[in-house]
């Protein structure tokens, strides 16, 4: 009898006991089903019973105790997350509430709804950018913001006063929805794109609406800039997936580039490796939207390697469009690169490595990457897992 325990949400791979020896029931057919019926007995009763999942209260309070002190409404915020753990079938261990409370705190500071700095500039340039770009001219664009909101002020005063994605985020909804200059510039767009105490996605978030335990009040949009939204759908994308890593650093990189980011470009060094080549380590498989004779790099490095694979084009493009999924680990693809660069190499490669990913957003101030990122919330989540 083999067991396995599934890691749903953390980061370990999991584990097998060893099978008993197989009888031979040709031997002594009574004997042999009487002892395989012992043995299977015997197997099941050696394993520990698992322990009793903790109670919401006693996750909350753990939660409250690896807080900050000075945080306003701790039994707040540990309400949330314990509600969105248990929504999402997230197991409460201490592995995940510290990298919950690690993504928060350096996404957000645990803010709900965090100032940017420098918004209303970030702002203003987008509108200008767009506008430049559908060869509006400037004069339209200022009448437009002379226009009066919903609220009374003109779009312009409510530009100058915007603090928070959430603010701007619904300026950008009135412009589109009462001018018609604002509908030209940002029908079907709104450019603010993350949001809430995690910063996660929105269109993430609108991808997995289904299931929220909370009413929605006017849209997903909105929900992810509150407290409670932002941390559900922050922590699906977190946690809400099974990884083959085994360090939590990874999944860390993953919340910033993307699911399996880490694991893909672990395999885009394996094959810059056994192509001797240079690639881009930015767990991107595939170009977006290239057909199958206009390649991206990696996809091309491949290639080169068909004969050595053992694999056509479109057998190398099959597999990378699987690259989104946990499963392409189990790719026949996966395992010849491996061996291939491992072979040419000499040395044993890591199955995932951080990805080099130079942040671009006209929030930001300095220059930021992805290992940057991990690397700090990687740190907040070993202190937090001290306490």
């Amino acid at each position: 009898m083999t067991l396995a325990i599934r890691t749903h949400g953390v980061d370990e791979r999991p584990w097998y006991a060893a099978a008993p020896k197989p009888l031979d029931p040709l031997v002594h057919p009574t004997r042999a089903v009487a002892l395989l019926s012992l043995l299977v007995i015997a197997g099941c009763a050696s394993v520990p019973p698992a322990p009793p999942a903790p109670s919401p209260d006693a996750v909350r309070d753990d939660l409250v105790r690896r807080m900050p002190a000075s945080l306003a409404d701790r039994d707040g915020w540990a309400a949330d997350i314990q509600t969105a753990l248990a929504a999402l079938d997230i197991a409460p261990i201490p592995e995940n509430l510290c990298a919950v409370l690690a993504v928060t705190a350096q996404e957000s500071g645990y803010k709900a709804d965090p100032a940017v700095p420098n918004l209303p500039t970030v702002a203003r340039g987008e509108i200008i950018r767009r506008a430049a770009a559908r060869r509006i001219p400037a004069f339209m664009v200022d009448a437009a913001l002379r226009v009066r909101s919903s609220d009374g002020r003109t779009y312009d005063a409510r530009l100058a006063e915007v603090r928070t994605e959430r603010e701007l985020s619904g300026l950008y909804e009135d412009l589109t929805d009462k001018v018609p200059l604002g509908r030209r510039l940002f029908d079907g767009y709104n450019p603010v794109e993350t949001g809430g105490p995690m910063q996660v996605g929105i269109a993430f978030a609108e991808s997995r609406a289904r299931g929220y335990p909370y009413p929605v009040a006017g849209s997903i949009r909105r929900e992810v800039f509150t407290r409670r939204g932002g941390l559900y759908f922050g922590i699906a994308h977190l946690l809400g997936y099974e990884t083959p890593y085994t360090r939590k650093v990874h999944r860390f990189a993953d919340y910033n580039a993307g699911w399996y980011a880490s694991r893909n470009a672990g395999f885009q060094h394996a094959v810059a490796v056994a192509s001797a080549g240079m690639l881009a380590l930015d767990g991107d498989l595939l170009a977006p939207g290239a057909p199958l004779e206009r390649p991206g790099e990696t996809e091309r490095a491949l290639r080169s390697l068909s004969g050595a694979l053992g694999m056509d084009d479109r057998a190398i493009r099959a597999a990378l469009l699987r690259g989104d999924r946990l499963s392409f680990n189990d790719e026949p693809l996966f395992a010849r690169v491996f061996a291939l660069a491992e072979q040419r190499g000499g040395v044993a490669l890591p199955r995932e490595r951080v990805p080099s990913i130079r942040l671009d957003s006209p929030k930001f101030t300095r220059e930021l990457t992805t290992e940057w990122f991990a690397t700090r919330v990687d740190t907040r989540y070993r202190q937090c897992m001290a306490l």
